[in-house]
């Protein structure tokens, strides 16, 4: 794919879209990181009813740790994995009073030194909390850009630098939610909604259906 083709794939997705985010419902960086951590192989929606009736008694890291590892899992056992996690965010609420004085860092190989946190939460915390143009790989990210040719890459590292050199620095800081939001809304691992597809006459999928793609929304 050559760079026209790509500034105009996030133009377009910028026009219909100016100001993506995350679908995680938070209001600090820790709100934002509890909340990623929750969401490994599991849906935005399943966090945010959890996270709806956990933030309001804890949302720091001293009124997790006082919640306990039991207490905690009362208010996610509907998410997947949750014994797992819970035990992940105790232990990561005691490093960050421990280390950083109860704050979320603001580096990557600060923010991977945490239990449940790998590479791609990291990104999503550096760039949706902090402003930082990472790039948060996840399986939407990484089914399109191998799909329409925008990035492709044999594993998650390799699509994640490709994106990062091929992306035009105009669009960097969004550019993850623009993919995401479109991989879980249009470009579907199963029967991708080709004709709803704003990309469509750009996209190098030699499986797209025929129509006529729309201009506007995601």
């Amino acid at each position: 794919m050559n760079p026209a083709k790509r500034r105009e794939i996030f133009l377009r997705l910028q026009a219909a879209n100016p100001h993506p985010t995350t679908e995680l419902e938070y209001k600090t960086p820790f709100e934002l990181l509890v909340a990623v951590v929750l969401s490994a192989q599991a849906t935005d929606k399943s966090v945010n009813l959890a996270t709806r009736e956990l933030f309001p008694i804890a949302n720091t890291p001293e009124k997790i740790l006082a919640l306990g590892e039991d207490g905690l899992r009362e208010y996610v056992q509907r998410i997947g994995l949750y014994q797992t996690k819970s035990k992940h965010i105790i232990q990561m609420c005691r490093i960050l009073l421990d280390q950083h004085a109860g704050a979320v860092p603001q580096t990557r190989e600060e923010l991977e030194a945490l239990p449940g946190v790998g590479r791609k939460t990291a990104n999503v915390i550096l760039n949706t909390a902090f402003g930082q143009p990472t790039m948060a790989v996840d399986t939407h990210i990484f089914r399109i850009s191998n799909r329409i040719g925008l990035a492709p890459g044999k594993n998650v590292l390799e699509v994640e630098k490709k994106l990062l050199k091929v992306v035009p620095a105009e669009f960097r800081q969004d550019a993850h939610h623009w993919l995401i939001l479109h991989g879980r809304y249009v470009c579907t691992a199963r029967s991708p909604k080709c004709s709803q597809c704003i990309i469509h006459d750009l996209c190098e999928f030699r499986g797209k259906t025929a129509g006529q793609a729309v201009r506007s929304g995601l």
